[in-house]
């Protein structure tokens, strides 16, 4: 049982993620990052508790003491994580269908994210700005859907690096008989193209390199659309979902 199910029943118990370091010994100062949420937002007092957790798969329970301090009540491993580690692989996309993937990615279990850019991509390039909102988005969705981990999202690679071991490319316009996703064994990555889909050229590098082709079936879906469903797929055929 998580810290978060052992927990005071009468009210909300807050969770945050705060850096690791900040969560040793027995008792410590709130930390910084999450002050003006505690204290001016929420209103937290003292003798209230929390959960903290450190973004790599332990949280902390605490109580909140005169001055700004933490004690520790209990220590332990969270339990809001899939035992499937799903990684999804996603083109760059326009607008703001990365932040949907982002979030309600996070919130379905998808351990990380993989941004590539390919042949069709519209938006070619990231910025550093952009990185640093979808990495809030997935820690803010990561405390609200109690997961013990914050998805890990990095800067965009070429599409050529994403064709790892383990990997299913999701083919909407499949011509040559490809398995539906859900009549394999749950893969650990998902390669998702862009609003255009994949090149002929890109295909074939993927076969090349080993990579298994599936389908979600007739439908096409729109581009942000897909990371959810395939992860919703997996995450139900490995036991973790629904």
């Amino acid at each position: 049982m998580g810290l978060a199910a052992a927990g005071t029943a009468r009210v909300t118990l807050h969770r945050f993620f705060v850096e690791p370091a900040e969560l040793i010994g027995d008792a410590f100062p709130l930390p910084a990052s999450i002050d003006h949420q505690v204290t001016r937002v929420l209103r937290l007092r003292d003798g209230e508790e929390l959960l903290l957790l450190d973004g790599l798969g332990a949280e902390v329970l605490c109580r909140l003491e005169p001055g700004g301090r933490l004690r520790v009540v209990a220590r332990g491993e969270s339990s809001g994580e899939p035992h499937h580690r799903l990684t999804i692989c996603q083109a760059l996309l326009k607008g703001d269908g990365l932040e949907r993937v982002v979030q309600q990615g996070t919130e379905l279990g998808v351990a990380a994210f993989r941004l590539f850019v390919s042949e069709r991509c519209v938006v070619r390039q990231l910025s550093p700005g952009r990185l640093d909102r979808l990495k809030a988005i997935a820690r803010e969705s990561a405390e609200q859907s109690e997961r013990g981990v914050v998805p890990e999202i990095d800067p965009p690679v070429p599409f050529a690096s994403v064709l790892g071991p383990g990997g299913v490319l999701l083919f909407e316009r499949a011509q040559g008989g490809e398995p539906r996703l859900s009549a394999l064994e749950p893969p650990t990555s998902l390669i998702i193209g862009p609003e255009g889909g994949f090149s002929p050229a890109e295909v074939e590098a993927a076969r090349q390199a080993g990579i298994q082709m599936a389908t979600l079936g007739p439908r096409i879906l729109r581009a942000e659309s897909v990371a959810l469903a395939a992860a919703a797929v997996v995450l139900s055929r490995a036991g973790d979902f629904a």
